[in-house]
């Protein structure tokens, strides 16, 4: 195994120390359609309530989604984004103590989202949805996670599985690295997600989970969503 690296990421108020031990993400859906939860907090008075109980129950960070990725699912337009996010990210905007990553593929809503509190954005497209989202993040100097995805989450499970999946990811990642550089992203502002479940098959799942720390190579801090996802599902079964 590769051995733990400490790094430092540049928050816009102070820094997140990752490394040291495994960070908690906790996760709030404001959707009406994500798998696991969609439509349990569309409610902003629940939707707050779940995240400070997220953060009393020990995440470090709290990331708010507000368009879903699950399988099959569909894009959706700017303005409904904003509508379902706005009202949850401005009503915990001084209730939290910890940072809030904000889930989208969109320019226009990162810059929304920023303007409105998100210390950190979170693409599960790696800049291949709007490679204008790099801008923004540079502009602003908030961190960013990029997500390897191979189609969209309408066709990720329905395309060929990779022959060679941990090849796939790599080349990817790196695609995604490289976007983000060019634009002025700093490489402290940088975090991997190898993608579990978006896009790859059960035994592929497993791999990637065996095979982080050839992900860890690459030289950036990983992310890794692995709760509630199908593949444990059928695992249990």
């Amino acid at each position: 195994m590769t051995q733990r690296k400490i790094f430092r990421l540049k928050m816009r108020r102070g820094t997140l120390v990752l490394g040291r031990r495994t960070l908690v993400m906790g996760v709030l859906n404001v959707t009406p359609d994500s798998f696991s939860d969609g439509g349990k907090y569309l409610n902003v008075r629940q939707a707050v309530e779940h995240a400070l109980q997220m953060q009393r129950d020990g995440a470090d960070i709290i990331d708010i989604g507000a368009e879903s990725t699950r399988p099959g699912s569909a894009e959706i337009p700017v303005a409904e984004e904003l509508a379902r996010l706005l009202p949850a990210l401005e009503s915990l905007r001084g209730k939290l103590k910890i940072p809030i990553s904000v889930d989208t593929q969109k320019a226009a809503v990162a810059e929304v989202a920023i303007g409105a509190g998100a210390a950190m954005i979170n693409d599960v497209s790696g800049l291949r949805r709007d490679p204008r989202l790099a801008e923004v993040v540079a502009h602003h100097g908030v961190p960013l996670v990029l997500m390897h995805m191979r189609g969209t989450p309408r066709t990720m499970q329905k395309l060929p599985f990779a022959k060679d999946v941990m090849r796939d990811v790599l080349r990817g990642l790196k695609k995604s690295v490289s976007t983000a550089r060019k634009a002025g992203i700093a490489k402290n502002k940088i975090i991997v997600d190898p993608g579990i479940g978006f896009g790859k098959s059960l035994e592929q799942n497993y791999e990637l989970l065996a095979k982080l720390d050839e992900i860890a190579k690459l030289g950036y801090p990983l992310l890794v969503g692995t709760s509630r996802k199908g593949f444990l599902g059928k695992t249990l079964a």
